[in-house]
């Protein structure tokens, strides 16, 4: 969790000045830029049995996703949509702060950003995923595991979850009556996705506005504001994070970023996966 600078230990404390200090000067500890990304590597196909899946690296961050689509029955007020699930989880591994059990706080968030930010823009058709209407529909479960945690997960993931969706091909169903039986070594028709969203992470500390913080600079952080626009420059939402806040012009600045670094991270996402045309 976030604290404020006047809780912070000596040491965190002397890092903050640090960091305001090279901030003063455009720089990171790291020696990035502001507002520059670190390193992204996406690798697809990282899972064979999955219905689609991506690592993502993201500096030394590193996400898992993959994709599975089972049948289930519809939601009664949506009985003729398919269904999205998405979970995280945080492999002990990945962090010292990483504890084994049920999924915290922390990872309940990450999931609920990426769900909305999917749902928000429709990036799944779901009304294309019933198979018999009211009865029988695809469920797609989008599973995130981190692997490694060095910050910013949220952006990670949902590039992972992105590549991953984007990719993933359904199994074959014979429809016997109303009994519906999957062939999962035939994979036929791909998601019917509609657009494409990422997420960009930004950051206050002090009087200045950086993205992708590492796991140490998160610990430094005023707040972060997640922002997720997509393909054409859509705002899909916005998460607050941190017991620091934001001005109106703050925002607009954090906005205004966002949007700029966006088309960044869907032109990686197209380099990896071109649009289809």
């Amino acid at each position: 969790m976030s604290m404020t600078p006047s809780n912070l230990p000596i040491i965190p404390k002397i890092k903050r000045d640090t960091l305001i200090t090279l901030l003063s000067r455009n720089t990171r500890i790291d020696g990035r830029k502001l507002h520059d990304f670190r390193p992204i590597k996406i690798e697809l196909n990282y899972i064979p049995k999955a219905e689609g899946s991506a690592l993502v690296r993201l500096g030394n961050t590193v996400v898992l996703v993959g994709i599975k689509c089972e049948i289930g029955t519809p939601f009664l007020d949506t009985p003729n949509e398919g269904v999205l699930t998405v979970h995280a989880e945080f492999v002990p591994l990945a962090s010292p702060t990483f504890e084994p059990g049920p999924p915290d706080e922390n990872a309940i968030e990450l999931a609920r950003v990426i769900d909305r930010s999917l749902r928000e823009l429709k990036v799944i058709d779901l009304s294309k995923l019933a198979i018999i209407p009211g009865k029988k529909v695809w469920i797609t479960w989008v599973d995130i595991y981190i692997l490694n945690h060095d910050g910013n997960l949220i952006d990670a993931s949902m590039l992972a979850s992105m590549a991953a969706l984007l990719i993933t091909k359904m199994p074959k169903v014979v429809i016997e009556g109303e009994e519906v039986k999957i062939i999962r070594d035939q994979k036929e028709e791909p998601l019917p996705i509609t657009n494409r969203v990422v997420t960009v992470s930004v950051g206050k500390i002090g009087d200045f506005m950086i993205i992708d913080p590492t796991a140490e600079e998160e610990q430094l952080l005023d707040v972060k504001l997640v922002i997720s626009v997509s393909r054409d420059g859509k705002i899909a939402g916005m998460q607050l994070t941190g017991l620091g806040s934001l001005k109106i012009e703050e925002v607009h600045k954090a906005i205004e970023l966002a949007l700029d670094k966006a088309m960044d991270l869907h032109k990686v996402l197209e380099e990896v996966i071109p649009p289809s045309k």
